[in-house]
């Protein structure tokens, strides 16, 4: 299996809206880091995977639409506590759509929020 990886940072803010959150229930900026990570069997012609140069394309309207942004406005995460997880999942969603099957099977988001800790979603295309 082939696999490809691309990061991005950026600075985005939230608020945890679980009972009991602690700090976390107030308004705070996390440096995150998302990590895609494109997998399959087989490389194109020119024995590519994929083009990281799309990945990159890709990760800047990632980066665009989320970069200073409050994850709690943004409708993706109306009526739902905006995790790490869940945020995973929403990067994940957003991607797979602008990849192509044909060789890429497999796409894995990772979002680091600190430097020790991250979650992430991964699932076939």
């Amino acid at each position: 299996m082939y696999t490809v990886t691309v990061t991005r940072d950026f600075i985005a803010q939230h608020y945890l809206t679980v009972p009991n959150p602690g700090p976390e229930g107030d308004l705070h900026s996390h440096h995150f880091e998302a990590e895609l990570t494109l997998s399959g069997p087989d490389l194109d012609q020119y024995r590519y995977l994929t083009d990281i140069d799309a990945v990159n394309a890709l990760l800047d309207e990632v980066e665009a639409r989320y970069a200073d942004a409050t994850l709690n406005d943004l409708p993706e995460f109306e009526g739902v506590n905006p995790s790490v997880e869940h945020f995973a999942r929403v990067v994940w969603e957003r991607a797979s759509e602008a990849l192509d099957p044909d060789f890429v099977e497999t796409l894995a988001v990772r979002l680091w929020e600190d430097e020790t800790a991250c979650a992430g979603y991964e699932q076939s295309l």
